[in-house]
């Protein structure tokens, strides 16, 4: 298998073309063993670039637990520059599908003509308490008490195809982080289980966030968590529309335009390709 490791912000995945045919037996157990850091590639998630009869490519994902999300914002981004980079595609406006429906990622050119980044019409944000999904009756779910037993958090949610629950606090430092993301992932009002995105707000513009996604656990950033986490601040009127994102790998930029829809520019990163054969 021919494979190469992009990041996003440090959000790390193994990448592979199957534009060609290649089809893994069980890509849950292939995602579980490439991922590991310690006895395979290492990564967040493995994807594999497939053919489309919706967009130009379809786009599937897998954690490194093996769980199959909907979709990936810094994976997105991998994928569309690898797609030109390597001239799978002959245009900067790329359309890729995914669970969460097609994605659209524009390639940002520099003026020496490579790749700067991509931006992503992430799609609209979805908000009833149905379609995140969470548990309890129909509405909006903004700044409302979420119950873990000793704690009691105040939480926002949102989907941007995959679930998101945003909790707004004073100080990320003072988070139990490790104990609190495990336990809102898996709390009985989200029977999808969630991402989580513990966030403070520097000012209007800005915001520190730290992620535990969905299948993963701690990660240095989070594409659809970013766009969840602006979304999120405008419903609880703590930020603007736009909002510099600042994440343990970097910083993202997103917009919660006029149209509704989300908007997340930023980098994306090549490491280094391989092969990797299986053992006889």
């Amino acid at each position: 298998m021919q494979f190469t490791k992009m990041h996003g912000l440090g959000n790390d995945f193994i990448i592979v073309n199957a534009l060609d045919g290649f089809r893994a037996a069980d890509p849950a157990a292939l995602a579980r063993a490439t991922c590991d850091r310690r006895m395979g590639v290492g990564a967040d998630g493995l994807v594999f670039i497939l053919p489309s009869t919706e967009g130009d490519v379809r786009m599937q994902i897998f954690n490194s637990d093996g769980s199959e999300p909907e979709m990936c914002g810094n994976a997105i981004r991998c994928v569309a520059k690898y797609l030109f980079e390597r001239r799978l595609v002959d245009k900067t406006t790329i359309t890729v599908e995914t669970l969460a429906g097609l994605i659209v990622p524009e390639i940002l050119l520099g003026v020496d003509g490579q790749v700067s980044g991509v931006r992503v019409d992430m799609g609209e944000p979805r908000l009833e308490r149905a379609e995140i999904p969470m548990a309890g009756p129909a509405g909006k779910v903004v700044l409302e008490p979420l119950d873990l037993g000793d704690l009691v958090l105040p939480v926002t949610g949102v989907s941007m195809g995959n679930p998101h629950c945003v909790i707004f606090l004073p100080d990320l430092d003072q988070v139990d982080f490790e104990r609190l993301g495990p336990l809102v992932e898996k709390h009985p009002d989200f029977p999808a289980r969630t991402n989580v995105e513990f966030v403070s707000v520097a000012d209007p513009g800005q915001v520190n966030v730290k992620v535990w996604e969905r299948g993963a656990g701690p990660t240095m950033a989070c594409g659809t968590g970013a766009c969840a986490v602006t979304v999120a601040g405008v419903l609880a009127r703590c930020t603007d529309r736009r909002v510099k994102v600042c994440l343990p790998g970097g910083v993202l930029d997103i917009e919660w335009a006029e149209n509704n829809h989300v908007y997340m520019t930023g980098p994306a990163e090549e490491v280094f390709e391989g092969t990797m054969r299986r053992e006889k």
